[in-house]
């Protein structure tokens, strides 16, 4: 099989927003079903969270389950403009670079928000709490993803 320019700018259009999306979302922190993975599982399963706990948690959760669905909308429209511009200009022209500059904010601010929440999480718990929770956090920005 022959790669074309134009096979070559599809591939790499599918590589950003496959990329983008996988970094941006980050799965581990935020589970959107009925069994949470990641952090959300261990503070819930793991931290002995009090009722008062598990209700500002849940607030919280709330919250940012409707910023986080924001952010990934503005992340899937950065990414259907750069489609477009790599459409249209067929090279990494000036487009281009503009609509993956802004793929690459939209990235950032889901990233942040989301560690923004990771630490109104951690404001929830006690200092036993805070200690394991911050294990976790460490192990799991720090864990071979190949694992």
């Amino acid at each position: 099989m022959k790669i074309t320019g134009r096979l070559t700018i599809l591939l790499l259009a599918l590589a950003l927003i496959a990329g983008g999306l996988g970094a941006g979302i980050g799965t581990w922190l935020i589970a959107e079903n009925k069994d949470p993975v990641g952090l959300h599982a261990f503070v819930h399963q793991e931290l002995d969270l009090s009722p008062g706990q598990e209700a500002k948690l849940a607030t919280l959760e709330q919250r940012f389950a409707i910023e986080q669905r924001r952010l990934e909308l503005e992340l899937k429209s950065a990414n259907a403009q750069l489609a477009e511009a790599i459409e249209s200009e067929h090279r990494y022209g000036p487009r281009v670079a503009v609509a993956i500059d802004r793929v690459h904010e939209k990235m950032g601010a889901l990233q942040k928000a989301t560690v923004d929440h990771v630490f109104a999480m951690r404001e929830l718990l006690d200092p036993r709490q805070r200690a394991a929770f911050d294990r976790e956090v460490t192990a799991a920005l720090t864990a071979d993803p190949s694992d």
